[in-house]
């Protein structure tokens, strides 16, 4: 009982810093799954990718009744993306063929570089997102840039369950002038549909534990509201960088532990 409620405790724990911080979901939840709950790091990707879109169903759901996706970018995207997560989780299965629990080593690492990598990447977001904004390179002449976006995260959220948010919109922003509504709306619909595929790849490796992820939803529903109410009233940005922080030094720990 004391377990199932540590992990509620868990679920709304992230749940307030995704709704504080908008940071994604997926980054902020493997360290506590790992360093926290000792979860085995190949099932904690497989449960945090469930997690990932079940959480995002309501978030893309809204945006698609706004008309805030352009799905042009979504096709694009996929076309690069679900054969990119179908390479990354064949590659875990097989590493988990020729290694078997030493897998878990492997993820480990993996996960410790995507952890420093990704917060890293959010805060020099701001440096460069200003200048980038100012370009005006159209959906047409940019095709292959975004199916190749695509491939590169679905890639990493094949491996790690890391990487539809985050790092899709970042590297959106470089090469896509839109309005920031529809680079985010098209970015959740994208990620619901990437990880939703992931999803289903995991579950036929066996390392979804659903139980773990009911109770993290549990969680995280209110706590993504009082995240949410709590953000105007506290310096979001400043907590974005702390949080960013903490990250990159939980991938430091994981790649030195």
């Amino acid at each position: 009982m004391e377990l199932l409620l540590f992990k509620v405790l868990v679920g709304a724990v992230v749940g307030v810093l995704v709704g504080l911080t908008g940071l994604g979901s997926g980054v902020l939840l493997l360290p506590f799954l790992i360093f926290g709950l000792g979860i085995p790091p190949i099932v904690a990707v497989g449960s945090d990718a469930a997690f990932s879109v079940l959480t995002k169903l309501g978030a893309g759901f809204l945006h698609w009744r706004q008309r805030t996706v352009n799905w042009t970018l979504v096709r694009l995207l996929a076309l690069g993306s679900i054969p990119g997560a179908f390479g990354g989780v064949l590659l875990i299965a097989r590493l988990r063929t020729v290694y078997g629990n030493e897998v878990n080593d492997i993820l480990r690492l993996i996960v410790g570089v995507l952890l420093v990598f990704i917060p890293l990447l959010v805060l020099i977001q701001g440096m460069f997102t200003e200048t980038v904004l100012r370009m005006k390179v159209g959906i047409p002449s940019s095709r292959i840039g975004v199916g190749l976006i695509g491939l590169f995260a679905g890639f990493l959220v094949g491996l790690s369950s890391v990487g539809s948010g985050t790092v899709v919109l970042v590297l959106l922003v470089l090469l896509i002038h839109c309005s920031p509504a529809i680079l985010v709306g098209t970015d959740i619909i994208h990620a619901v549909l990437l990880t939703g595929f992931t999803t289903l790849l995991y579950l036929r490796l066996g390392t979804v534990d659903f139980g773990l992820v009911g109770a993290l939803l549990v969680g995280s529903i209110p706590g993504a509201l009082i995240g949410v109410r709590l953000s105007t009233q506290l310096p979001s940005p400043w907590l974005k960088r702390v949080l960013c922080v903490a990250l990159l030094a939980s991938g430091v720990r994981m790649l030195f532990v």
